[in-house]
């Protein structure tokens, strides 16, 4: 696997395997027959991200497949998301040392990062490679307007 900078070219790549994620991962806080996904919110935030000067994403690779997506910006892993069918493969945590590496490098010396209080997959992903619970939230904007809990650790030293 390779990991590759992005750029605003990459956006709307970006947004096809955000938008296969979410809907795989997040359906029991989203139901798709209750709530259209939000494409054209979630496509800016890919232009905005991959435009921002003190951001960074990066795409993941297997072969010429693209297969997952991280951004960064101000010392917090932004997003992380896996193709689905890739699941369980290690991609996830590839990309999450990768991000981690890349703050550390920044001078970042602790990370943040919010997730959905639902979203137990990540909250375990996250869990199990030290990430602990802030005691902050806030809510999604987008209904049904679900809470986010933020997670905070110590970037690795090198």
């Amino acid at each position: 696997m390779r990991v590759v900078r992005a750029t605003v070219e990459d956006a709307e790549l970006c947004f096809r395997i955000a938008r296969a994620s979410a809907l795989a991962g997040f359906q029991h806080v989203f139901p798709p027959d209750l709530y259209e996904f939000p494409a054209d919110t979630i496509r800016a935030n890919w232009i905005s991200a991959l435009t921002n000067p003190d951001g960074e994403t990066y795409i993941a690779f297997d072969e010429d497949e693209a297969v997952g997506v991280i951004s960064l910006s101000d010392g917090v892993l932004q997003t992380l998301y896996v193709m689905p069918q890739h699941w369980g493969r290690g991609i996830g945590t590839t990309l999450h040392d990768f991000a981690l590496a890349r703050l550390r490098e920044t001078s970042v010396q602790e990370a943040r990062l919010w997730t959905l209080t639902e979203n137990h997959r990540a909250r375990a992903f996250y869990e199990k490679r030290g990430w602990r619970l802030t005691g902050r939230t806030r809510v999604v904007p987008f209904p049904p307007y679900p809470i986010d809990v933020e997670y905070v650790r110590p970037t690795p030293v090198s």
